[in-house]
């Protein structure tokens, strides 16, 4: 007979089933009270008036009478009926749970089953759980306001539909009326319950007043402690209570508390029942039903009590109860969170030293991790609940980093050396609890068939495991044996069982003992599960993360920080399949809180990075030549007598001087920050990665993005580019302040495993576009604006002059002071440092920019060329004819603007050939072997091949830094500048008449007083220099573009330019053209840069005589000092 009953299969389904309604009344309640996720029918305003119907008239709803408080219902019938038929089918499932429940318990009692948690554990924790869960699903079902309406809306939809009710929905409505007051009916319903209640719960009487202890106790008795016992290191641990020693305290305070409200009668009856309930009820303020859903345990047990008479002493109890744990719980809680942070941190280090104890140590493991979660778990649910006294810091901790780091260790632990656990526990299973069991079940008189059966082959299944198993790494699966050993709890635990399992004591311990050992075989995780996760936080997110600011700003916390991350992974494992729609919730909501603590401890572990970076730049720039000038004038007049310091004046320190100490104990800025960054990084090494709803979490990933960030930010910081003022800090200093922070950049993989060459490279490379990755400004832009706006602009107007001798700009001595000294931005070192800082693709970019400024200058040439056309076409024909010409000169206008303009693109080419010239000299140190095939494949170019591909060719010499003879980016520029109204003919006809109209305007550079030739600086004090190398590239690119012969036109432009050069020196009147020597050498510098023209040409039509006394005239102004 009572092997039909089937308790212990029922007990184990329903509590599975009992949790997943349990969920589900929860996610119901918390959707309803949610306005963001409330269902939209109880929201709209045309349904409020049936709403409040319902809820008035329910259950009895008149269908018919009241039609016009219901129209709206009728009206959308089929989507209320799909919208609400979810909710109705969850307030079902509740009936058919609690009919299930009342049938076994009806059951359970018929039997007169036995309970003792210490013998039948399996059995008596799933009958009280079974009781609690099905106390919670009734008093959160209690707690769903918008029940009424939802199961009303839905039954009304359904009648319109159908034209009936729905069969269940007067039971559903009885339900509902009946638990409005849950706890009354509660305890009516388990009133002949009492005796089964009662015995089960005074039996944790052995277990749970000595886990109930003060920390002090734990402390004396040198709790969890492999080290107290030298000599028992080895020994296993085990005792006749295995199970109890890691149950929840959280799970036994559920049972007594719920257990007695319901079972209430004993507290007056049983002195033992009353002691057991005032110590539940001075652990603590409140429990928990599930999730974030919180009991009042004294509020509702007052309440309950003081409704029945006979029960003022109980109601003085509670009170008394309450006030003892407002004054002494929160501190008592406190000092065993202190304690457990120890012995977790002794505990793992012994096992971590020698993991081949946590063979016969396991159960110390999981006893730790259990007290361990329970004291997280209380002071979560009191945090959220703080009651209002004199010492809330009772209720907070900012060392829980600390606790939750080491649970995390000693999972983590558990895990890695779960083949030594394993094969320890197969071993004692085979050799020893085998046989302690097969001695045991002899020494029983009479044992009935089935319990025979049952025990047989528990012996011959642990027989039969062996070492060789664990070896060849076979599955193990014990769930069967488990269930059989629930099976016979439930045969012998009956009344007037053959073979009572009270009376036979020995077989129960050692039953107990066998469950736990095959559990340490196969599974070990579920066993870690049960103990140690903290899902709750998730339920908790303002909590969870206050906690992690309170640790994060202690200092020796630090380094525990990644166990928060770490504890998200804890809550994929909470969701239920009974309410899929939750685990979608709880994914974002984890991901959201990993996601913010990986992103605070980057962000205080690159702040501490990037602050030793910038003082390592400090300590860097002290030694930078330009402060030395100080040392030196000391060091010149050391002989003279020093002069008395001045009051109060302070002694400037040498560099190094920092690192002089007299004390050790003396911690500077530095000490500080380096020992912050070891705790932080510390945090890091917990682990590499960890998976949170079935993503993967790198860690240092983290880091490593905000380093990108704030590295950026820090680099554009430091170019000091202000738009107004156009000041910018010179190329070479930023570099060397880079350089600095690179290299204490790379000290960071000395703390931890991160590539910091990647992340370097990373921002670099992000430093030579426009734009970076996150849209903002880059030193490329920085310096390509300032280049143009500031030094290039200046240069236009001849305020800076290009200096071939000293290969750099330079200031005109003018009355006011300019703002910045033009060669200390472009001479080399500077544009080298320019080269290393935006690389090829920040060239690319600053070429682009300058060839926007020359396109617009040759549009504004055309446009001048095409105003004097006419007159252009007859001088380019009539150039040998000096009175034609003379003629058609008077007629010509705007040749000075003509000069203007082309000296401006002269300016811009020649800045750009001299930042490809330092290109090529950081590349050729760089990369020295790709830069010879590039210099080969150049000069292997020639002048008849195809002029693709010579352009393709030029393109990769160009992006080298690699001088070419036509230059492909100023090819593209005017390629680009051709539209469909001209065409071809006509842009070639435009090009000749340009290099015609300067060449005719060139006599006029020579009655500028500006177009001196200077000896110092190599060129003219107007730039008209640069015309040499704006004429020989432009006409190279224009001709190119148009597919013509570019050393035919430039021989044209050289022999009109000649001519009328040459008609100059006839001008008797050398006032007027006192610059004429300078400009003669003009048209050297144009055949000497020219790949096109050469010396005899230049011979040909200009008698080298001139150029001779050109030079001699220019250079004799000058006085020529030796040595």
């Amino acid at each position: 007979m009572d092997y039909q009953q089937k308790l212990a299969e029922k007990l184990s389904i329903l509590n599975e089933r009992g949790n997943g309604v349990l969920i589900r009344m929860n996610y119901i309640k918390k959707i309803c009270t949610d306005p963001k996720l409330r269902p939209s029918l109880l929201t709209e305003k045309a349904m409020e008036s049936a709403i409040k119907y319902i809820n008035k008239k329910f259950p009895n709803i008149d269908f018919r009478g009241n039609i016009q408080h219901l129209t709206n219902i009728q009206r959308q019938k089929s989507e209320v009926l799909a919208a609400t038929a979810s909710y109705y089918d969850s307030f079902l499932d509740v009936i058919e749970f609690r009919d299930h429940v009342y049938e076994l318990l009806n059951t359970i009692d018929a039997c007169q089953c036995f309970f003792n948690i210490a013998i039948n554990f399996d059995f008596t924790k799933n009958y009280l759980d079974l009781i609690i869960t099905y106390t919670s699903v009734i008093v959160t079902l209690s707690r769903i306001d918008d029940k009424k309406a939802l199961v009303g809306m839905f039954n009304c939809a359904h009648e319109m539909t159908n034209g009936s009710s729905d069969p269940s929905y007067p039971r559903l409505g009885q339900m509902f009326v009946e638990y409005e007051h849950p706890w009354k009916k509660l305890t009516e319903e388990f009133g002949p319950h009492t005796r089964s209640v009662t015995a089960a719960l005074l039996s944790l009487n052995m277990v749970y007043p000595r886990r109930n202890l003060p920390a002090e106790q734990w402390r004396s008795a040198q709790l969890l402690s492999l080290l107290s016992a030298p000599a028992a290191m080895l020994e296993p641990a085990c005792c006749n209570t295995m199970a109890c020693e890691y149950l929840s305290m959280e799970v036994m305070e559920r049972w007594i508390i719920i257990g007695f409200l319901l079972c209430h009668t004993s507290l007056n009856t049983n002195q033992a029942s009353q002691e057991l309930w005032k110590m539940a009820l001075r652990s603590g303020l409140y429990l928990t039903l599930t999730r974030d859903e919180v009991l009042n345990i004294h509020k509702v047990s007052e309440d309950l009590l003081d409704s029945f008479k006979g029960y003022s002493k109980r109601v003085a109890d509670i009170k008394e109860c309450r006030e003892h744990a407002l004054v002494n719980s929160g501190a008592m809680h406190r000092e065993r969170r202190h304690f457990l942070r120890g012995a977790l941190k002794e505990l793992f280090k012994v096992l971590e030293d020698e993991p081949g104890l946590l063979g016969p140590k396991a159960l110390f493991v999981f006893m730790a991790l259990s007290f361990s979660r329970d004291e997280v778990l209380w002071l979560v649910r009191h945090s959220e609940n703080m009651p209002k006294i004199k010492t809330p810091e009772d209720y907070t901790d900012n060392q829980m980093a600390e606790l939750l780091f080491y649970m995390e260790k000693l999972r983590g632990l558990m895990k890695k050396y779960n083949h030594v656990v394993q094969r320890y526990h197969v071993q004692y299973l085979a050799q020893f609890d085998a046989l302690v069991l097969n001695d045991t079940i002899q020494n029983i008189y009479v044992c009935p068939e089935e319990e025979s059966v049952l025990m047989s082959s528990f012996v011959s299944n642990l027989s039969a495991l062996s070492i060789k198993q664990v070896e060849n790494k076979e599955e193990f699966d014990f769930r069967a044996l488990r269930l059989d050993w629930l099976r016979l709890q439930a045969y012998t635990s009956v009344n007037k069982a053959p073979l009572p399992i009270k009376d036979y004591t020995d077989l129960a311990k050692v039953m107990n003992m066998i469950q736990f050992h095959t559990r340490m075989v196969d599974s070990v995780e579920e066993l870690l599960q049960e103990t140690s996760e903290v899902s709750i936080l998730c339920f908790y997110p303002r909590v969870f993360e206050k906690m992690f600011c309170q640790s994060s700003e202690e200092m020796t916390m630090k380094r525990y920080l990644m166990a928060f991350p770490l504890v998200c992974t804890h809550f994929s494992q909470c969701g239920h399949s009974l309410c899929p729609e939750e685990i979608e919730a709880m994914e974002k909501r984890s991901l959201r809180l990993c996601v913010t603590f990986l992103e605070q401890i980057a962000k205080l572990t690159s702040t501490v990075v990037l602050e030793i970076c910038a003082e390592q730049c400090n300590l860097n720039d002290q030694l930078q030549p330009k402060h030395c000038a100080e040392t030196i004038s000391a060091a010149r007049h050391r002989k003279q007598k020093k002069p008395v310091p001045k009051k109060g004046e302070v002694q400037k320190e040498k560099p190094g001087a920092e690192s002089l100490r007299k004390d050790r104990s003396v911690v500077t800025n530095v000490d500080k920050m380096h020992l912050m960054l070891t705790e932080l990084c510390t945090c890091f090494s917990l682990c590499s990665d960890f998976i949170v709803f079935d993503h993967i979490i790198v860690p240092t990933e983290f880091l490593l993005s905000h380093l990108e960030i704030r590295l950026s930010e820090i680099i554009v910081r430091m170019a000091n580019y202000n738009q107004t003022t156009q000041e910018i800090a010179r190329p070479s200093d930023l570099l060397t302040k880079l350089r600095a922070y690179t290299a204490s950049l790379h000290s960071l993989s000395g703390y931890i495993n991160v590539d910091v060459t990647r992340l370097v490279k990373s921002v670099l490379l992000q430093q030579t576009q426009p734009l970076d990755s996150r849209g903002g400004p880059t030193v490329t832009t920085l310096y390509t604006n300032w280049y143009l706006e500031s030094l290039l602009r200046q240069a236009s107007n001849s305020l800076i002059v290009h200096c071939p001798t000293m290969h750099c700009f330079v200031n005109q001595t003018t009355d006011n002071d300019p703002s910045f000294r033009a060669e200390e931005f472009s001479d080399i070192s500077e544009l080298q440092a320019l080269a290393e800082l935006i690389g090829p693709y920040g060239l690319k970019f600053l070429s682009e920019n300058l060839m926007w400024h020359i396109t617009s200058q040759i549009s504004e040439l055309k446009k001048l060329v095409i105003e004097n056309m006419d007159i252009l076409v007859q001088m380019k024909n009539n150039f040998d004819k000096p009175e034609e010409m003379t003629n058609l000169k008077k007629r010509l206008t705007g040749g000075e603007n003509v000069l203007k303009r082309m000296t401006i693109i002269g300016v811009i080419l020649t800045f750009r050939s001299m930042a490809q010239d330092c290109l090529k000299d950081i590349l050729l140190k760089h990369c020295p072997y790709l830069m010879g095939p590039i210099e080969c494949l150049r000069d292997f170019i020639s002048p008849e091949d195809d002029i693709k591909v010579t352009l393709s060719v030029f393109e990769l010499a160009s992006a080298a830094g690699f001088t070419c003879d036509i230059d492909p980016t100023l090819v593209t520029a005017i390629g680009s500048m051709q539209t469909d109204n001209t065409s071809v003919d006509e842009e070639y006809k435009l090009s000749c008449l340009l290099l015609a109209y300067i060449a005719v305007s060139l006599p006029t550079l020579a009655l500028d007083p500006n177009s001196v030739y200077s000896r110092e600086h190599g060129g003219h004090n107007n730039n008209v220099h640069c015309l040499a190398t704006a004429i020989n590239q432009l006409a190279a690119a224009m001709f190119t573009v148009q597919n013509k012969n570019i050393a035919q036109q430039l021989k044209e432009f050289l022999l009109m330019a000649s001519s009328t050069l040459l008609q100059l020196g006839q001008n008797v009147e050398k006032m007027e053209s006192k610059n004429r020597e300078s400009i003669y050498l003009l048209l050297h510098m144009i055949v000497e840069e020219s790949p096109f023209l050469s010396q005899d040409m230049l011979e040909s039509c200009f008698p080298y005589v001139l150029l001779r006394n050109a030079y001699r005239e220019v250079y004799r102004s000058f006085i020529v000092t030796l040595g």
